[in-house]
C-alpha cells in the first residue's frame, strides 16, 4: 500500500531547493497541475525542470517560471509561453532543447537504468557540440547520456492503492516514462480505486515506479484555443 496524502503542499515538501524534477504531460495535457501549485506555494528554488515544455503564462509549468523558482528548463518547446520566451532571450534562465524524440529517450533510458545510446537526432547542428560520435554502418550517430530527477510528478487517470497507474488517452503523454525515471514519484489522480479492482493488461505504469498518491481534480485548460466561420458564418471551436 503506497501512501495517500491528504495535501498536495505535504505532498510536495521533500522537494528541497537544487532539486531536479520530471514533470509529466504534453502542453496543458496531464499535468499534474494541484502539485505544480503546491510547489509554487512552498516558494521552493533553483529547480531543474525537466518537461517537454513549461506550461503558458499562467498556468502548470509556467507558474513556477513566472516566480523565478527554475534555474535549468530541459525541454523540446519553448511551448506558448511568453515569459519562458523572455527569460531564455534575456538568459535568466539556462535552457537545454533537446530533439522531442531525444528528449523522451532520454527519460526512458534513465526510468530503465541505461547510462547513455547512440541516435542520428542532431548531428551536423549545434546540438551535437562537445559530445561523442560514432559511425555505425556509414551513418553518424550522436552520444547521448540518460536523464534521471530526484522527483518525478505525474497526473494519472485511475490508480490502486498499491501505486499502479493508468492514464487517460493523451494524457499518457511522456508520464509513464518520467515515472519510471524519478528517485521519488508522486502521483496526482483522479480516481482512486481498491488494490486488484484494476485490470492488469490496462496499468500503463506498475506500482514498483510510484511512491506516493495524492487524488485531486483537473482543471483540463485549453492551451490555445482557435475560432473559424463556416460558409453561413456560423463560429465553430478547433
Amino acid at each position: 500500500m503506497k501512501q495517500v496524502h491528504t495535501s498536495f503542499k505535504e505532498a510536495v515538501k521533500d522537494i528541497h531547493d537544487g532539486a531536479t524534477i520530471m514533470v509529466g504531460g504534453f502542453g496543458l495535457c496531464g499535468i499534474p497541475e494541484n502539485l505544480i501549485l503546491a510547489l509554487v506555494e512552498t516558494g521552493v528554488k533553483d529547480l531543474t525542470v525537466i518537461s517537454n515544455n513549461c506550461g503558458v503564462d499562467d498556468w502548470g509549468l509556467g507558474l513556477l517560471l513566472k516566480n523565478k523558482q527554475i534555474k535549468k528548463m530541459i525541454g523540446s518547446y519553448v511551448g506558448e509561453n511568453k515569459e519562458f520566451e523572455r527569460q531564455v532571450l534575456s538568459g535568466e534562465i539556462e535552457v537545454e532543447l533537446l530533439p522531442q524524440g531525444t528528449l523522451a529517450e532520454k527519460i526512458r533510458a534513465g526510468g530503465a537504468g541505461i547510462p547513455a545510446f547512440y541516435t542520428p537526432a542532431g548531428v551536423g547542428t549545434p546540438i551535437a557540440e562537445g559530445k561523442e560520435v560514432r559511425v555505425f554502418e556509414g551513418k553518424e550517430y550522436l552520444l547521448e547520456e540518460a536523464l534521471k530527477a530526484d522527483f518525478s510528478l505525474v497526473r494519472a487517470w485511475k490508480a490502486d492503492h498499491m501505486g499502479n497507474l493508468v492514464y487517460n488517452k493523451t494524457a499518457r503523454n511522456f508520464s509513464p516514462m518520467i515515472a519510471a525515471a524519478g528517485k521519488v514519484t508522486i502521483a496526482e489522480v483522479e480516481e482512486l480505486h481498491p488494490t486488484g479492482s484494476l485490470d492488469p493488461n490496462i496499468i500503463h505504469t506498475p506500482s514498483v515506479y510510484v511512491q506516493s498518491l495524492i487524488i485531486g481534480e483537473q482543471e483540463k485548460r485549453i492551451e490555445r484555443l482557435t475560432f473559424k466561420n463556416n460558409k453561413r458564418g456560423e463560429i465553430f471551436h478547433d
